[in-house]
């Protein structure tokens, strides 16, 4: 049985951004841990084929989520900044990048210390129409977020992390869950 229905995902496309993202959270609420646990025995013991099937899954999560009206990502999480990622930013934005890490960057608590946003939500995101203002340089985390289509033994931890927060995530994660239970 499926965790949600199609048309109720339909519905949120023809909302606002915000109705649309307050419809999501409900969601992630009620399905958080078992879309976890599920991500979490799929990583410990991943089903053959596990990768193709995502790439089969995928488009059509694109057909019930747009990025440009949710921004949740944006909104609620912080990318990682590389050197390059910063060195590209700061030439752009026209200043050092010290400069660049002192007004808009914190290092991580703990774990790796790489660098994050400072706050949220992003600086660079326009909450008028939900555009990066970086977007042409903006952190390689971020142009590949939400990290759908990347080997999941390796980005399986993000999904877990991600589920929460994204839809794409979340509406990938519960037609792979569906997918598996009906196949397997």
């Amino acid at each position: 049985m499926a965790l949600i229905c199609e048309s109720q995902y339909l519905r949120n496309m023809s909302q606002s951004p915000s109705q649309q993202i307050r419809g999501y959270r409900p969601l992630f609420k009620k399905h958080r841990t078992s879309l976890r646990r599920f991500l979490t025995r799929i990583s410990k013991n991943q089903p053959r084929g596990l990768d193709a099937r995502i790439r089969s899954l995928e488009p059509g999560v694109w057909k019930t989520v747009d990025c440009l009206s949710c921004a949740n990502c944006c909104k609620t999480m912080t990318p990682t900044y590389t050197d390059a990622d910063q060195k590209r930013i700061s030439k752009y934005l026209g200043i050092t990048v010290s400069a660049f890490q002192k007004k808009y960057l914190e290092r991580e608590r703990g774990g790796d210390r790489d660098w994050m946003n400072r706050a949220t939500p992003c600086k660079f995101l326009n909450l008028s129409d939900n555009k990066c203002r970086i977007y042409s340089v903006r952190p390689a985390d971020c142009a590949g977020f939400p990290h759908l289509r990347k080997k999941f033994d390796v980005y399986g931890h993000v999904h877990h992390q991600n589920v929460e927060h994204c839809p794409a995530t979340f509406e990938l994660v519960r037609r792979l869950k569906e997918s598996l239970s009906l196949n397997g």
